[in-house]
């Protein structure tokens, strides 16, 4: 039986949160599990993207028939004007008759306004989960998991996210295998590790002052060499004080934290290229396999061999050295 899946879109969407997830959608198809997608929209007809892209052939709320599950896509116009109201009664029209209704990055503004995330744990893309908070203080929202379901509703964070939310909704109908292969085929993971702040705390400023732009690049360079806050000053002729009044200006961070991100960085790269564990650990600075793990299980939930297996589906050989 083919499962349909309706999509809301409207002037200004953001084209990825329509086409990520309906090309997981096909790629089910191509695998045996027949998706049917149809795009809704408040007045039927084509509709502008964000990108300036058309997209052609939506129907309204009245024309669509039956749909299994709901996609409300997003856009940033859904954070900064006033909500179409036809939009609304679109997306409630056609919720009220799905078994599943999902969102992808700032979709979730939608569901909220119609009160159908009340009471419900939801995310959105982390930028905006303050905002969706402040507007909708009886939404619980987790501002850092990339996808969220609770009950019938099913919430992801910001734009690429959308690929994930719906490799989970294929494992859900089709079991992970078929998750998998798909994941495979896009080169993309199953299960994403760690969750958005990972995105919204790894920044560097686009113009770090002098000094501190050859500590980065030296770390980044060697992440395995003496990184200490000691030898970071030293090499930079600062004190340690000022060093760190630096990083916390510059990027919000201590130099601590920082070293060990790139660190992580590193570490789960060299994971994916095919690195054993105890390389892993030496390569990227953190000296011991168990180091390693534990900053595996405190930043991302699983341990380096775990992250290996999952994740290194599509990458070579693991590397015996």
């Amino acid at each position: 039986m083919t499962h349909r899946v309706g999509f809301v879109v409207f002037d200004g969407v953001t084209m990825l949160d329509v086409s990520g997830p309906a090309e997981v959608l096909h790629q089910a198809s191509v695998l045996g599990h027949h998706y049917e997608v149809v795009l809704i929209s408040p007045y039927g007809g084509e509709v502008t993207t964000s990108t300036g892209m058309l997209l052609s052939g939506t129907v309204t709320a009245s024309d669509v028939g039956r749909v299994d599950t709901l996609l409300v896509a997003g856009g940033e116009c859904l954070t900064t004007s006033p909500l179409d109201p036809r939009l609304l009664v679109t997306t409630r029209a056609v919720a009220a008759r799905a078994a599943r209704v999902a969102s992808v990055c700032t979709g979730a503004f939608v569901l909220a306004e119609l009160g159908l995330l009340d009471g419900r744990r939801a995310t959105t893309h982390w930028r905006h989960a303050d905002t969706l908070a402040r507007r909708h203080p009886n939404v619980d929202v987790d501002a850092d998991a990339i996808h969220v379901r609770d009950g019938r509703f099913v919430t992801s964070a910001g734009i690429s996210a959308g690929i994930d939310l719906t490799l989970s909704l294929v494992e859900d109908d089709h079991g992970a295998e078929s998750a998998r292969r798909i994941a495979r085929e896009l080169v993309v993971f199953l299960r994403r590790p760690g969750g958005q702040a990972q995105f919204a705390t790894h920044t560097t400023p686009v113009e770090p002052s002098d000094l501190l732009h050859a500590v980065i690049e030296s770390v980044r360079n060697d992440p395995s060499a003496d990184h200490g806050l000691p030898a970071m000053a030293r090499a930079a002729a600062v004190s340690t004080r000022h060093l760190t009044r630096l990083f916390r200006s510059e990027l919000g961070t201590t130099p601590a934290r920082w070293v060990e991100e790139v660190r992580l960085g590193r570490a789960q790269q060299l994971l994916l290229d095919g690195h054993s564990v105890t390389s892993t650990a030496r390569r990227s600075g953190f000296g011991s396999d168990e180091t390693l793990r534990r900053t595996f299980l405190r930043h991302l939930g699983v341990t380096p061999t775990d992250y290996r297996r999952h994740f290194a589906t599509v990458g070579p050989t693991p590397n015996p050295e």
